[in-house]
């Protein structure tokens, strides 16, 4: 993968530092900070040095500390934004009403608007930009494991073992929506489609992120993958159904029906085993959680109002597909 195009000062400087393998990044610092998509994409091309990297940018770079030391910035800004949103719910607890919880959200719908009414170009705009998330899939949770205690791990990685296809590298969840792009004339190597995502996709994934490298935020990660897990099965059934009305090809609704059961167990074993692991070894994590749950949610309706705005649809229509 190569470094993506840069959209505002602050990645013009970190790109052209990163590309000219220099050691000092201090030009970089002085820019000051930046909002918007400029901050976002430096924040992504940051945490990718931690994933697969670039192939413009030596591996050397990853623990760059006047590196990191931007990264803090970028991130101490995220987190700020994703707090300022968020108000933990009063008398609830996680094990017991969480998944209640969550149906009571009431969000946009990208998977309703698929599922009904959507043209295969929206479609094709769509799985181009989530791939941006699909094509690394559980990674950044990955990170979590060795923070946890003895039930909490052990049930993450039976949730884990499956997302990463249970031993068959064909089976791997990122793996099956490359094929399904592949099969869908679509470029399916990793990041390929970087340029493309708006912010609201940038910031999904830089929360992730966040949460994930972070030890202090490891409830958070586990909050967020409850939510994410609880919310998966019903749009997977309309995606898929959504491509099958346009014609994609099996493949790719392949992706989304290997996701109708699997999830259906995973919210479960998600929410009342990792995440009551978690806090039944530290309940004072519990605000955490329910942090990371909001913000699942939080962004993807973000994302959803994002997308179908850019679609026409008006507020009417945003609530019908909801």
């Amino acid at each position: 993968m190569q470094i993506p195009q840069p959209r505002g000062p602050l990645t013009e400087a970190l790109f052209s530092a990163l590309r000219s393998v220099s050691d000092d990044f201090y030009s970089v610092l002085a820019v000051g900070s930046s909002d918007g998509e400029d901050a976002a994409l430096a924040l992504w091309v940051l945490y990718e040095l931690h994933y697969l990297g670039f192939d413009d940018v030596p591996d050397a770079l990853e623990w760059d500390p006047q590196l990191l030391r931007l990264r803090s910035v970028l991130e101490r800004d995220l987190e700020l934004r994703l707090r300022e949103r968020f108000t933990a719910p009063q008398g609830l607890s996680v094990v017991d009403d969480l998944l209640d919880w969550v149906d009571e959200q009431d969000g946009a719908s990208v998977a309703g608007h698929v599922h009904r009414y959507a043209d295969r170009e929206q479609v094709i705009e769509l799985l181009r930009v989530r791939s941006i998330y699909h094509l690394k899939e559980s990674d950044p949770v990955a990170w979590v494991v060795p923070r946890l205690g003895v039930a909490a791990k052990a049930a993450l990685m039976e949730l884990q073992f499956d997302e990463y296809g249970n031993g068959d590298p064909n089976r791997l969840h990122h793996h099956l929506y490359a094929r399904g792009m592949e099969a869908s004339g679509l470029e399916a190597s990793y990041g390929a489609h970087i340029d493309e995502a708006p912010l609201e996709v940038l910031e999904q994934n830089n929360a992730m992120s966040l949460f994930g490298l972070h030890r202090r935020l490891r409830g958070a990660a586990l909050g967020h993958l409850a939510a994410f897990e609880a919310t998966s099965s019903l749009p997977s059934r309309r995606m898929a159904q959504g491509l099958e009305r346009l014609g994609f090809p099996a493949e790719m609704v392949e992706y989304y029906t290997e996701h109708l059961e699997a999830d259906a167990v995973h919210e479960q074993l998600a929410v009342r085993t990792i995440c009551g692991g978690l806090l039944a070894d530290e309940p004072e994590l519990a605000e955490d959680v329910w942090f990371g749950a909001f913000t699942c949610l939080d962004l993807e309706d973000r994302f959803a109002q994002a997308m179908l705005e850019r679609w026409g649809l008006g507020e009417e229509r945003q609530e019908e597909v909801a």
